[in-house]
């Protein structure tokens, strides 16, 4: 880990760090954005089923994730820190907007969703590159969801 070495209690004791985190699961030592994703599966069936009301959520959770991930980037001293998982949560929720609640679907928005967070196509790399502070770490992942978004709604709607 770059930037100052930070132990897991010193890290936590800012509650925004605990959030951009994962809380403690954008610690694993292989795929931290994985884990993080998976984070975000049990809160989606937490979501409101109204479309206007979990859009607001999404909104609020995004500028929470701004702050949050600013806070966490600050202490660990690296912008988009691995373990800064915050973002994967807000566009899991983002890319599964108007789907199902199903096994299959809940499946498909998470493999979809990490391709394009992994893969990065323009314009996400060039956001992720240009974009700093919490607002460039939530916004390459909320590129991605949108991605994500318009490949599930095609195959949500042909299936």
């Amino acid at each position: 880990m770059t930037g100052p070495a930070l132990s897991t209690k010193a890290l936590f004791a800012h509650p925004a760090n605990f959030f951009a985190l994962g809380g403690g699961l954008g610690l694993a030592p292989k795929a931290p954005g994985t884990f993080g994703t998976l984070l975000a599966i049990p809160l989606l069936f937490l979501m409101p089923q109204n479309l206007v009301a979990y859009v607001v959520v999404i909104v609020v959770l995004f500028a929470f994730g701004v702050w949050c991930c600013h806070v966490c980037a600050r202490e660990l001293g690296v912008h988009d820190h691995p373990g800064i998982v915050w973002d994967e949560v807000v566009g899991y929720l983002i890319t599964m907007i108007m789907l199902p609640r199903s096994a299959l679907w809940v499946l498909a928005g998470f493999v979809v969703f990490r391709f394009f967070d992994i893969l990065k196509p323009w314009p996400i790399s060039w956001v992720d590159r240009q974009v700093h502070g919490g607002l460039g770490i939530m916004l390459d992942d909320v590129l991605a969801a949108l991605f994500a978004v318009m490949v599930l709604q095609i195959a949500f709607r042909l299936l």
